[in-house]
């Protein structure tokens, strides 16, 4: 078996080599990578691996970061000392979900569970996957947000963007109307209908709907205009350009 191991905590990924090597002899490791950006680098210059142990606090962001910026097909194993994250876990790729400190017992189960979805029943896998992935693409919800002493609904085909600044969250309808929302982009955008949002940097997470155009800004970047009012520029850099090209041209996916 054929494992890739994304962990950017060098006491950690000590750790669960030493079990894998206990618990799966034959583990082949095929790598150990530290970050997001570091990660979906690999997962597109290589061959996909059968496996893949991720912790979800990365150097350079959370781990659900990878599955905006590159196709997973591979089975995941999330590892983490948090079990909070583990609902947007299963939203992904997931089949398993271990807490930090790792117990052999934990990781014999995930290993086991792995084996049973191979052979006939790794098409049943691959179903619940890109079934998981369907629905994420498709599914709209309703977000609810404060204003004074009330709860306002506010659908996701409402939403122009989400925007971030001194660690605050502010979401805005297509209609101007702006709103603090009390959850990080990076939460947000696990939450959101993928072929609907897109995260143009850290600042920013729009909406298709709402982009009026886009002009091309220095150093090959682009400039996102929103039929709404924005509080600053929203830049998409030279690097996630054909990320954002790729998502705008799939508008009928799904």
């Amino acid at each position: 078996m054929k494992v890739l191991v994304v962990e950017d905590e060098t006491a950690a990924t000590v750790n669960l080599l030493a079990l894998l090597n206990e618990v799966c002899p034959s583990c082949r490791i095929m790598g150990t990578l530290e970050s997001v950006s570091e990660t979906v680098a690999w997962l597109e210059s290589n061959p996909v691996p059968d496996l893949i142990f991720t912790d979800i606090h990365l150097a350079d962001g959370d781990a659900f970061r990878i599955f905006e910026h590159t196709e997973v097909t591979a089975p995941v194993v999330f590892t983490t000392a948090y079990d909070r994250y583990a609902l947007e876990a299963f939203g992904v790729n997931s089949i398993d979900y271990l807490l930090k400190p790792i117990k052999t017992q934990d990781l014999e189960r995930a290993i086991d569970k792995f084996s049973r979805l191979t052979g006939t029943a790794r098409h049943d896998y691959t179903d619940r996957v890109n079934g998981l992935r369907d629905n994420k693409i498709n599914r709209s919800r309703t977000f609810l947000v404060h204003l004074r002493d009330k709860l306002i609904p506010v659908k996701t085909e409402e939403v122009a963007y989400f925007h971030t600044a001194d660690e605050k969250v502010t979401l805005c309808t297509n209609k101007g109307e702006s709103y603090p929302f009390d959850k990080s982009l990076d939460t947000v955008m696990g939450e959101l209908p993928q072929n609907g949002f897109f995260r143009a940097n850290r600042q920013f997470i729009v909406s298709r709907g709402a982009i009026r155009d886009i002009s091309v800004w220095f150093g090959s970047r682009l400039n996102l205009n929103l039929t709404v009012p924005v509080p600053e520029r929203i830049i998409v850099s030279k690097a996630r350009v054909p990320v954002f090209k790729r998502w705008l041209g799939n508008e009928n996916d799904g």
